[in-house]
C-alpha cells in the first residue's frame, strides 16, 4: 500500500479509501469484517457520512474502530436531510454545530478528521457556513475541513473567503470520477485543486458496479443491484460506448491476469492528481478484489487506449 498526502496538509492516507455507506449490506457484523478486511491491507482511510443509513454507518464505523481508531484518517459529513423538521438539513451554523456532536457520539470518537460539507447549501451564507466549520475545527471537534459535490467555482469561493478570514482552510474535496464519469474533475476542477494544493478523493470509481465486467448490453442485470429492478435505467446508461469501455477493461485484464474491477482502479490510480478513489464494497471479498487494483502499474498503451475510449463525447455518461 502506497500514502499519499493529503493535499497541502501533513497527513499521509492510503491510495485507497474505504467508503463506509454499506448500501447493499444489510449485516451489520459483515460491515464490521469489511471494515477490519481493509485495515488488514494497510487501508488508513475511511470515508462515511451522517446521512448513510440515518446514522447506521457512523454507528457501524464507531464499533469495528474500536482500539485502532488512531491509526485511522476517518472522515464524515454534513448538509443531507437527517429528519423531518426544518432545520435537520443543511450548512448553517445550527446545523454544523448539532450534527457534529451527534456524528461524535455515533463514531465514539472525540474528533472527526476530515469534516465535509456534502453538498452547497443555497439558503446559507457561505461565510456562515466556513465561520461554523472553522469553530468546529478550532474547539479540536475536526482536524481538517474539505468539500464534496462542489463545482470549481464553489471550492474558489471557499478557498478565497478561508485565506481572507483567517479560517480553517479546505484541504481536499470529493467528486465523483471513473473511466464513465471524468468531467466534473478533469478540466476546471482539476485546475484549481492543482493551483491550491487540494487532495482530491473520488467516488463511484467502478460507475455502481458498471465496471465490474458483470453488466454488458442487451443482457439481464444481475439481481440485488442498483440496476436490477428498474431502480436505475440499465438499459439507456449501457450505449454502445459504455459498452466498449467494459470490453477493454475485460481484455487487458484478461492479459494481465487482473479482473476488470482491478483495471479500472488502476485507471484512475496512475492519475497524478487524484489521492485516493473511494471504494464501497460490501463484503470482504470485494475488498480483496478492489485491492488487487494496486500494487502494479498500467501499460501506458492500456491506459492510452481507456483514455480515447472514455473521451468522446464529452460529457457524463452517468447523471
Amino acid at each position: 500500500m502506497n500514502y499519499k498526502r493529503l493535499g497541502r496538509s501533513g497527513v499521509k492516507v492510503s491510495e485507497i479509501c474505504l467508503g463506509t455507506a454499506f448500501r447493499g449490506q444489510k449485516d451489520d457484523l459483515v460491515c464490521e469484517k469489511v471494515i477490519h478486511r481493509a485495515l488488514e491491507l494497510g487501508c488508513n482511510f475511511l470515508d462515511c457520512a451522517n446521512y448513510y443509513g440515518q446514522g447506521r454507518s457512523e454507528t457501524i464505523v464507531g464499533k469495528a474502530l474500536k482500539g485502532v481508531r488512531d491509526d485511522v484518517v476517518l472522515t464524515s459529513k454534513v448538509w443531507s436531510p437527517m429528519g423531518e423538521g426544518p432545520n435537520d438539513r443543511g450548512t448553517s451554523r445550527f446545523s454544523i454545530v448539532r450534527e457534529v456532536d451527534r456524528s461524535l457520539k455515533r463514531l465514539q470518537t472525540d474528533h472527526i478528521d476530515i469534516y465535509l460539507l456534502h453538498n452547497i447549501d443555497a439558503d446559507v451564507p457561505t461565510d456562515e457556513t466556513l465561520r461554523a466549520m472553522d469553530d468546529v475545527v478550532r474547539q479540536g471537534k475536526a482536524t481538517y475541513i474539505g468539500s464534496c459535490n462542489h463545482t470549481p467555482w464553489r471550492l474558489m469561493e471557499h478557498i478565497g473567503l478561508c485565506d481572507a478570514g483567517n479560517l480553517a482552510p479546505v484541504v481536499v474535496t470529493q467528486n465523483p470520477y471513473s473511466l464513465l464519469r471524468r468531467y466534473q474533475v478533469e478540466g476546471e476542477l482539476a485546475e484549481v485543486t492543482e493551483k491550491y494544493g487540494l487532495g482530491v478523493m473520488t467516488y463511484s470509481p467502478l460507475a455502481v458496479g458498471l465496471l465490474s465486467g458483470l453488466f454488458r448490453k442487451g443482457q439481464p442485470s444481475p439481481p440485488g443491484t442498483p440496476w436490477s429492478g428498474g431502480r436505475m435505467d440499465l438499459e439507456a446508461t449501457l450505449t454502445d460506448q459504455v459498452d466498449n469501455i467494459i470490453q477493454i477493461l475485460i481484455d487487458i485484464g484478461n492479459e494481465v491476469g487482473r479482473t476488470p474491477a482491478q483495471v479500472a482502479i488502476a485507471w484512475i490510480l496512475d492519475h497524478e492528481l487524484i489521492t485516493a478513489p473511494i471504494i464501497g464494497p460490501d463484503t470482504p471479498e470485494h475488498v480483496d478484489d478492489v485491492f488487487g487494483g494496486i500494487g502494479w502499474n498500467l501499460d501506458p498503451t492500456h491506459r492510452t487506449g481507456l483514455d480515447d475510449a472514455s473521451e468522446l463525447p464529452q460529457k457524463n455518461f452517468l447523471a
